[in-house]
C-alpha cells in the first residue's frame, strides 16, 4: 500500500525570491507584485505584511494605501517554478516517486522506504530539518491519500511539526467515516474551488465531516460532482494520478553515510555497496535491471546522477559496478557526498540458469557472448552510441534501413535485405550533390565527378537500378518525376567504390543533378 508524504511552503515565491538574492535586504513588511487581468496586485506577501492586513490578490494601490512602508519587488512565476523542479530533483534522497504540485508544493510517495529513516515521522522530520537550513518554511504530511497529506499540510498543527496520520486503510477498506484529524479540518483544505468553499459554507457546512455526513446523491446533484471526487480522493474512494518527475519503481536501495567521503575509491566502493543491496532484492524476485540510475547525493543538497542501460538484464553487482566505475571520474562531488541510492527504472524476468559441466569448458557464444562488451562501449561512448541496422519493408534506401539495440531480437517474421540488389556499407545520412559530373549521355553513368573537393575519375560502373517514390503513402496524384532516382554502382581510378544517382527523368528544360548517397568497403 503507498504512503503520500505531502510538502508545502506558504512562503515559496518569497523564500525562492530571498533564496536567489542572498545579499539583498531583509526588509519588512514585504510583497511580490504582478499583473492580473490587467491589473498590478499582491501575488505573495509575507507573514509580516499578512499580519498587517495584506493578502495575495490585493490590489497595489489599496496595500500601499493601508502600509505605506510596503517594500514590493517583481514575481518571477517561472524561476519559482524552476526552482520548484529542482526541489523535486533533490527530494529523490528520501523517495524515487516525487511529483511537484504547483506552485509550491510536492508529493512523495513513500511507500517501502520510510523504514530507512526509523519511520515516516522520523524521515518526515529529517526532511524538515534539512529545509529549514535551507531557508525553507515547510509544512509537511503523511497519510493514505494524496489529499489527505495535502489536507493535513495545510491544518493548523502543521504549523508545529510534521503531521503523520497512521493508516486507517489496512485491510483494503475505504475510510468511511473520516478520521477525526481529517473530520475536523476546514473544506478549504479538500482543494476545491473558492466559490464551492462559499456556496457550503452558506448552508453552515464548514468541516470535513460535515459534508462526509451528508447523503451524496444531494449533494452531488445541487454542488455537482467535484466536490465528491475531492472528498472520495482525500478518503481513498477514488484514486488519483500523480505525476511523478521519475516512473516510480519499487526497485530501490539508498546507503547513508555517517561522515560525507568525496574520494574516487569510496566512490567506488559505495557504489558497489548500493548495488549489492539492489540486485539481493531483484535475485530474490528473480528478475533482472535493463536501466539503472546511481543518485550521489552531496551535502550542499544538489543531486549528481548517473544512468546506465543494459543490453541484457542482469543482477550482477560487481559488474554494475564496474560499469559505473570509469563515469565516476566525471562527478563532483562538492563538499562531499553523504548520501547514495540506486533504482531499477526497468527490470525484466530473469530466471537463474544452471550450467553444466560440459558447457563450463565451452566459450560463450551468441548474444550473451556480446552483452558484456555491448554494456561496456555503452557506459564508456554514452546510452545510444552503440546501436545494431535492421532491414525494413520499404525499396527507398533511407526508408529501409532502422536503428535498433545491439542485441535486440525481432518480433514476427524477419526482414531481410534483397541479396540480388547490393547496397553499400555506409549509408549517408542524406545524399551530398555531386559537382563537375560528366557523362557521355544523359541516360549513362558518370566518367568523372568531384566530391569533397577532390575528383573521382570512374573506371568501371553497373546499373542502372530506378528506384521512385513510393507512392501508396502519399497518393499517386503527389508522385512527381524529379522523385525517381537512377542508381549506379562506380569505382574510380583508386578502386573506391560509389553509390550515386541521378535525380528525375531526363529533362531539356532542367539540368541532370547528380548525388552520392552511400560507400562500398
Amino acid at each position: 500500500m503507498s504512503r503520500i508524504l505531502c510538502v508545502w511552503s506558504p512562503n515559496w515565491a518569497i523564500e525562492t525570491w530571498r533564496r536567489r538574492r542572498p545579499s539583498a535586504p531583509q526588509v519588512e513588511p514585504f510583497a511580490l507584485v504582478g499583473p492580473d487581468r490587467g491589473l498590478r496586485v499582491l501575488t505573495a506577501v509575507s507573514p509580516q505584511a499578512a499580519a498587517a492586513g495584506l493578502f495575495p490578490g490585493q490590489r497595489v494601490t489599496d496595500a500601499q494605501a493601508l502600509r505605506p512602508d510596503l517594500v514590493l519587488a517583481e514575481a518571477e512565476p517561472e524561476a519559482d517554478a524552476r526552482a520548484l523542479e529542482a526541489l523535486a530533483d533533490w527530494c529523490v534522497r528520501f523517495s524515487p516517486a516525487v511529483a511537484p504540485d504547483p506552485p509550491d508544493g510536492l508529493f512523495l510517495d513513500i511507500g517501502g522506504v520510510a523504514h530507512l529513516w526509523g519511520g515516516e515521522a522520523e524521515m518526515a522530520a529529517d526532511l524538515a530539518a534539512r529545509l529549514a537550513r535551507d531557508g525553507l518554511t515547510p509544512r509537511i504530511a503523511a497519510a493514505d491519500t494524496a489529499g489527505a497529506a495535502w489536507a493535513l499540510a495545510r491544518s493548523p498543527a502543521a504549523e508545529a511539526g510534521p503531521q503523520v496520520l497512521a493508516s486507517w486503510d489496512p485491510d483494503g477498506r475505504e475510510a468511511s467515516p473520516p478520521p477525526p484529524e481529517l473530520a475536523g479540518l476546514p473544506l478549504s483544505t479538500l482543494r476545491l474551488s473558492p466559490a464551492a468553499v462559499e456556496r457550503l459554507s452558506r448552508l453552515g457546512l464548514r468541516r470535513i465531516g460535515q459534508l462526509a455526513a451528508l447523503p451524496r446523491g444531494p449533494l452531488a446533484r445541487r454542488f455537482g460532482a467535484g466536490v465528491l471526487l475531492r472528498l472520495d480522493q482525500a478518503l481513498g474512494r477514488a484514486p488519483e494520478a500523480l505525476a511523478f518527475r521519475r516512473p516510480p519503481t519499487p526497485w530501490f536501495a539508498r546507503l547513508d553515510l555517517a561522515e560525507p567521503v568525496s574520494a574516487p575509491d569510496d566512490l567506488a566502493r559505495l557504489c558497489r555497496d548500493v548495488a549489492l543491496r539492489l540486485c539481493a532484492r531483484l535475485e530474490t524476485a528473480g528478475r533482472g535491471a535493463r536501466r539503472l540510475r546511481l543518485d550521489f547525493h552531496r551535502v550542499d543538497g544538489a543531486p549528481v546522477g548517473l544512468e546506465l542501460g543494459l543490453s541484457r538484464p542482469a543482477r550482477d553487482p560487481d559488474r554494475i559496478a564496474r560499469l559505473f566505475l570509469p563515469r565516476l571520474e566525471t562527478l563532483d562531488p562538492g563538499f562531499g557526498i553523504e548520501a547514495v541510492s540506486l533504482q531499477a527504472a526497468e527490470v525484466e524476468v530473469l530466471s537463474p540458469g544452471q550450467a553444466d559441466l560440459a558447457s563450463l569448458l565451452e566459450p560463450v557464444e551468441g548474444p550473451e557472448a556480446l552483452a558484456p562488451l555491448i554494456d561496456r562501449l555503452n557506459a564508456r561512448l554514452g546510452p545510444g552510441r552503440v546501436w545494431r541496422s535492421r532491414p525494413r519493408a520499404s525499396h527507398v534506401p533511407e526508408r529501409s534501413v532502422r536503428r535498433t539495440a545491439a542485441l535486440e531480437t525481432e518480433a514476427g517474421p524477419a526482414v531481410r535485405w534483397p541479396a540480388w540488389r547490393p547496397r553499400p556499407l555506409r549509408l549517408l545520412p542524406r545524399p551530398e550533390v555531386l559537382e563537375a559530373v560528366i557523362a557521355l549521355t544523359p541516360d549513362e553513368p558518370p566518367r568523372q565527378f568531384r566530391w569533397r573537393r577532390r575528383v573521382h575519375r570512374i573506371r568501371l560502373a553497373e546499373g542502372p537500378e530506378r528506384i521512385g517514390a513510393e507512392w501508396w503513402r502519399s497518393g499517386i496524384e503527389a508522385v512527381r518525376t524529379d522523385q525517381v532516382r537512377d542508381y549506379y554502382r562506380v569505382e574510380d581510378q583508386d578502386g573506391a567504390r560509389f553509390w550515386v544517382f541521378r535525380s528525375g527523368l531526363h529533362d531539356h528544360d532542367r539540368p541532370v543533378r547528380w548525388w552520392l548517397h552511400g560507400l562500398f568497403g
